[in-house]
């Protein structure tokens, strides 16, 4: 690059991946014509994940200099995460270290195997200047086996191919952060949506067919594109998936995802089905794109724009990730990568998940929305019995929604017309949605009043109609008692049980640990809780015996004691099986025509 083009940047930022068996970035930022006392700071939160990690807790040592004469300058830490730096209006250089161990997607990771960080994790904005375009040069280490590496982003390169080390542009700070960077010995695989690239990265071992993971992809993003009937708000976008042995996870950004998906969710090669697990990733996939219109753009006002200081509260989050995760399963089917039947699976399951747990009747949709910072993020042990996720029955509400406005208009609205006049309205105004003005919209869209329904699914812990709203489309949904938590539903169990503990346990050396207890069960009636390790039941040791399997061989009314740890302390008690809850169910499809009329349409 040119001196002369490189200095037509007042912002220009480096990163080198200096120290990999420490875990350590060397970023240095460079500002021409800074601010006589120049003010940095780094986010205190990411976009997508709404909880403050305090990032600067990672910034391990910083310092700056005077760029013409090498002089050390006077830097005043101004609180947990901004400086205050005396420049004299002349060039400066900040140079900093920052450790990167957290394997997610939400910060920053670096080892022998690859290097990933998020923006928010590795830059300073520069106040006073975050309008300014950005150069971001990524150094390219020359020892083995480093030197092999590539580069992979949706910024865009300077003067040099995709996925070579060099120099990024940025339109600004707010661009600069919202694009995620892997760096590694990565599969690359590339297919077009629409008349636009999209690529796909994977990194770790791996042992997919990518080829027909790009052709699932192509037709899901086909179809969202057309969905919202305009040209895509991005002319590049790249899939970036970790390979795991365990774990699951994904964070939308303007023109790419981070996923997190385990090995053996990813399509093998010659496989003839879609499996369970392929089903959940392009699930994830789907959703994630979703956003590209869905938050990335389409956002609450409150958000712009974003104040990355401190949390920004909003009873939103329903229409942004409750919206999302209705139609990132509804999506595969109407593009034809799952079937119907699928999908009423995947809706069961949805259902029984929100269902089986207590916590809807103690927290609303729209309080969850708000407090989504200090307890959906912050989720403990008793989440199960207080708090309902905005993502799960957000997603209901949808549902309803969605053929509520079907129904009411005769078949002429529903809310995809909602979804495609926010979006409209976004590409000519720019504007975010308001906290209270989603009713009134939906009505002038639609023509349906939708208020009375809005008002009881956002604002009160009624369960929502389900069984008479899917009945109205050719659907039963049929209630069952579950065996135990782990029936997640969807399905016409083989056999149905007349009692569970209720409660939730994991493998442990002398048994099983107990990881939720669900309230006004056998289980917490007895006084089990979670941490409890269940030794033995009804005299015998647990061992590897799983506990459900155990207590089917009792009946209702049955009295079985059961001896436990409780730290380190041995407990006994004495448990009374009951009858079990209906808390599981599955959907059939009674009227063809009405149903395929609601997925297909």
């Amino acid at each position: 690059m040119s001196e002369v083009l490189l200095s037509s940047y007042n912002i220009r930022y480096s990163v080198e991946l200096a120290e990999p068996n420490a875990h350590r970035f060397h970023v240095h930022l460079e500002i021409d014509h800074p601010e006589t006392e120049q003010i940095i700071r780094l986010p205190n939160w990411i976009p997508g994940s709404y909880l403050v990690r305090d990032f600067v807790k990672n910034i391990v040592e910083l310092e700056a200099y005077s760029i013409e004469s090498g002089m050390k300058l006077l830097t005043t830490k101004l609180d947990k995460s901004s400086w205050k730096i005396i420049t004299h209006g002349k060039p400066v250089r900040i140079s900093y270290i920052v450790y990167a161990w957290d394997l997610s997607v939400r910060s920053a990771h670096f080892d022998q195997t690859h290097a990933y960080f998020n923006g928010t994790s590795l830059f300073l904005e520069v106040l006073e200047h975050e309008k300014e375009p950005c150069l971001l040069t990524i150094e390219k280490p020359t020892s083995e086996p480093y030197d092999t590496w590539q580069v992979a982003t949706s910024l865009r390169p300077v003067d040099h191919p995709r996925y070579e080390f060099g120099h990024y542009h940025a339109e600004n700070y707010d661009d600069l952060i919202d694009h995620p960077v892997e760096i590694s010995d990565f599969t690359l695989a590339s297919f077009e949506a629409c008349g636009v690239q999209h690529d796909v990265v994977l990194v770790g071992k791996h042992y997919a067919d990518t080829d027909k993971l790009c052709q699932d992809l192509k037709q899901i993003c086909e179809y969202q594109i057309n969905f919202f009937e305009t040209p895509p708000p991005v002319d590049y976008y790249l899939f970036m998936t970790l390979v795991v042995e365990q774990g699951y996870g994904g964070l939308e950004h303007r023109a790419s995802t981070s996923l997190i998906s385990e090995r053996s969710d990813l399509p093998a090669k010659n496989a003839t089905e879609i499996t369970e697990g392929y089903r959940t990733y392009l699930s994830l996939c789907c959703h994630e794109y979703f956003h590209t219109w869905n938050v990335k753009r389409i956002k609450p006002a409150k958000f712009l724009p974003y104040d990355l200081t401190q949390e920004v509260h909003t009873e939103l989050m329903w229409l942004f990730e409750g919206v999302t995760s209705y139609f990132d399963n509804l999506l595969l089917a109407r593009s034809g990568v799952i079937t119907e039947e699928s999908y009423l699976e995947l809706l069961g399951q949805d259902i029984t998940r929100v269902h089986r747990q207590n916590g809807r009747f103690r927290q609303t949709v729209a309080e969850s929305s708000f407090d989504t910072w200090t307890r959906f993020y912050q989720q403990d042990e008793g989440a199960p019995n207080h708090i309902v996720s905005y993502y799960a029955k957000g997603a209901l509400i949808a549902l309803g929604l969605d053929l509520l406005i079907l129904k009411e208009s005769q078949q002429q609205a529903r809310l995809d017309d909602v979804m495609r006049h926010l979006w409209k309205r976004y590409l000519a105004t720019g504007f975010g949605v308001s906290e209270t003005e989603m009713p009134g919209l939906i009505k002038q869209v639609t023509g349906v009043d939708v208020s009375e329904y809005l008002q009881q699914a956002l604002h009160t812990t009624d369960d929502l109609p389900l069984k008479d709203i899917l009945a109205d489309h050719g659907v039963e949904l049929i209630w069952y008692p579950a065996a135990s938590l782990t029936d997640t539903g969807g399905k016409k169990p083989s056999t149905e049980s007349t009692h569970s503990l209720g409660v939730r346990a994991k493998a442990h050396p002398m048994g099983a640990e107990l990881v939720h207890v669900l309230d006004n069960m056998p289980g917490q009636i007895a006084g089990l809780s979670t941490g409890d390790v269940i030794l033995a039941i009804d005299q015998l040791k647990l061992g590897k015996q799983d506990m459900d399997k155990v207590i089917s061989n009792f009946s209702v009314g049955d009295e079985i004691e059961c001896h436990f740890f409780r730290r380190d302390q041995l407990m006994v008690t004495t448990i009374k099986l009951t009858e079990s809850t209906l808390s599981s169910c599955y959907l059939t499809i009674s009227d063809t025509n009405k149903c395929r009329e609601w997925i297909k349409r």
